[in-house]
């Protein structure tokens, strides 16, 4: 598939993701992309969260392609039972922990635990070996639950713009080639 093909959905995490983020530039660049918007980016809720991407991908006329980053993929995985459009493939960045008793904010715990079933699209998940928000070992745990293909980007924190990922010239190789195979 070519990025013409589909509908591609930003699905951004905890406080949306500013000018800087690669999702931010990948919306711009691409023509079919749009971004799911919360009503509340810094007090989220999971079901209000889960609603919204599911009213995207429904409302959506073309196959969907999801790009979620951090808090993102919880949402997108809390609402896959819901969809009723055709998820063409999901691309996840930096999935959080979010059954971790330690993470921060507290509230985001009630995007836990994670489905566990196979999903039922193909899938890449991106994580990082020192992302303060998950453990490797945690990604490497769900994504084999999921059928995921798990790609190691070593040490590069959350893999936002505070980490240096503004551009992400690696991740848009990783997803043009992702797009290429679905």
């Amino acid at each position: 598939m070519k990025a013409s093909d589909v509908d591609i959905l930003i699905v951004p995490g905890y406080t949306n993701s500013g000018p800087d983020h690669w999702q931010s530039r990948w919306e711009a660049k691409l023509s079919t992309a749009r971004r799911v918007e919360q009503a509340e980016w810094s007090k989220p809720v999971r079901e209000d969260w889960v609603a919204r991407v599911v009213e995207e991908v429904n409302a959506s006329t073309r196959p969907v392609v999801l790009v979620a980053h951090s808090l993102g993929v919880p949402t997108v995985v809390h609402a896959i039972p819901e969809m009723k459009q055709k998820v063409a493939g999901a691309f996840f960045v930096a999935p959080p922990d979010v059954a971790n008793p330690e993470i921060r904010p507290k509230h985001l715990m009630t995007f836990g635990p994670y489905p566990r079933e196979r999903l039922p699209f193909p899938t890449i998940t991106i994580a990082s070996r020192n992302d303060p928000f998950g453990e490797y070992a945690h990604a490497e745990d769900i994504t084999n639950a999921w059928g995921s293909l798990l790609i190691d980007a070593g040490e590069s924190g959350h893999i936002n713009a505070d980490s240096g990922h503004g551009p992400w010239p690696e991740g848009t190789m990783v997803f043009a080639q992702f797009l290429s195979r679905l």
